[in-house]
């Protein structure tokens, strides 16, 4: 699932800052420890760490299928370590600063740029050109979004696309109609406010500080996130997605303010879907499960609204090896494992998306009992069949802060303290100065 990463106070995020950018200098230092194949300890045995975010159901499948991996090595073993995804990335750097990288690390398309472009990441390229990692069931999509300036710097581990998800359980309760893929904006934010007129629940999260949901927006408008190292975006732009949720809140389709901050604050298990204070929440597709779990009401799922054929198939994360470590040919091997093994994929299932290899793919949604992964896998099948072209590359350095800009400028003007335009103005500024462009 894909994380909900936020920045908090000013003093945190700078704390960050600082802790990334010591983690990113060090394998610069590295040297020759960069370079070469793997050190084995005395009596043979290979033991590597692994780090990743997630739920503990998360956990308890990476494990297992860590263990399957040691069952068929048995020279290599695991020390693992996993958190929530809030602190994850201070953690990571943290651990990079002080010298104790993992040897493999799951990462996501806010760092995949920051870490490659520093050295921290090491360049798989070699590794899937002599065939000792296998990309070539992916599909071409996944396989790219993993290079950072002509290095592949990640293995995607799951696909998926953006999600509305609403709650079935009280629109049945109230008689009232499902929302429907192909809805314009306009059309659903009305449906929105009709579901709190009838309901008294507010009908939606105010998607205004979601960066997925402006990224649809953007391109169903024709423009983009980014346009290579720049942003694909323009003040008016901005204006018209700030309106357009300025508009519905005053037609009392969203909640209060209040409980907007607490949406965007919130993890994937705490959104406002689940908690009960919204009839819908925007995610990712993969993360419905998760959802599932925090609610005994049933969840319906469809495209976000406009053209979904603008939605495209993303890697939802990826599992990279740190160009530092010891082992790195045996890393390498593990993640080739955990992409490609099929009674790996059986295990991992469709926890960090669709499996990235399309055979495997297969095989799991042939097997697979679990009713909200099915359900997760049959959305993904339909809207993959629309999906238009991908947006070009991974996202650039600073995408991190671009998102949660948008969060600190959007509540500035959920909160009445900043115009559309005004919040327009200082969201671009912002989000040049996070990517450095001028």
């Amino acid at each position: 699932m894909e994380p909900i990463t936020r920045d908090h106070t000013p003093a945190q995020r700078t704390t960050r800052r600082r802790l990334l950018a010591a983690a990113l200098t060090v394998p610069l230092l590295l040297g020759a420890a960069a370079c070469g194949g793997d050190d084995s300890s005395s009596d043979g045995k290979t033991e590597l760490s692994v780090f990743w975010w997630g739920a503990e159901k998360r956990a308890e499948l990476t494990d297992q299928a860590l263990k399957l991996y040691t069952a068929k090595h048995p020279d290599v073993t695991f020390k693992t370590t996993w958190q929530g995804n809030q602190g994850y990335f201070d953690k990571l750097a943290t651990l990079t600063a002080g010298g104790n990288a993992p040897d493999i690390f799951q990462i996501d398309d806010n760092y995949i740029s920051e870490y490659a472009g520093r050295g921290v990441t090491l360049d798989l390229t070699p590794y899937a050109q002599n065939g000792k990692l296998d990309v070539s069931k992916f599909p071409e999509s996944l396989r790219k979004y993993g290079e950072v300036d002509g290095k592949l710097s990640g293995v995607a581990m799951g696909e998926n696309t953006q999600g509305l998800v609403y709650n079935k359980t009280l629109l049945e309760k109230f008689k009232l109609p499902e929302p429907k893929t192909g809805m314009s904006w306009d059309e659903f934010i009305d449906w929105a406010a009709n579901v709190t007129k009838v309901s008294k629940l507010p009908g939606t999260q105010d998607a205004s500080a979601v960066y997925q949901a402006l990224w649809v927006f953007l391109r169903q408008n024709g423009k983009d996130l980014y346009a290579g190292k720049q942003l694909g975006f323009d003040e008016a732009d901005m204006t018209k997605w700030f309106t357009l949720w300025k508009d519905a809140r005053a037609k009392g389709a969203t909640p209060t303010p209040d409980v907007i901050h607490e949406g965007n604050a919130s993890d994937v298990s705490k959104q406002l879907i689940v908690t009960g204070k919204a009839g819908t929440s925007w995610v990712w597709t993969n993360q419905m499960p998760e959802l599932k779990k925090n609610t005994d009401d049933e969840l319906g799922l469809m495209a976000y609204p406009g053209d979904n054929s603008v939605q495209w198939a993303r890697a939802s994360l990826y599992f990279s090896a740190f160009r530092g470590g010891k082992h790195k040919d045996t890393a390498v091997d593990v993640i080739n494992f955990l992409a490609n093994d099929p009674e790996a994929a059986k295990i991992l299932g469709t926890d960090r998306g669709l499996p990235p290899n399309t055979d495997l793919r297969k095989q799991v949604a042939a097997t697979v009992t679990d009713p909200n992964m099915k359900q997760t896998i049959a959305v993904q099948d339909e809207l993959g069949a629309k999906f238009g072209p991908n947006p070009p590359g991974v996202p650039p350095q600073g995408h991190s802060k671009v998102r949660s800009e948008l969060i600190r400028v959007a509540e500035e003007v959920v909160y009445g303290r900043q115009t559309p335009e005004q919040g327009a103005a200082a969201y671009v500024a912002a989000a040049k100065a996070a990517i450095g462009a001028s």
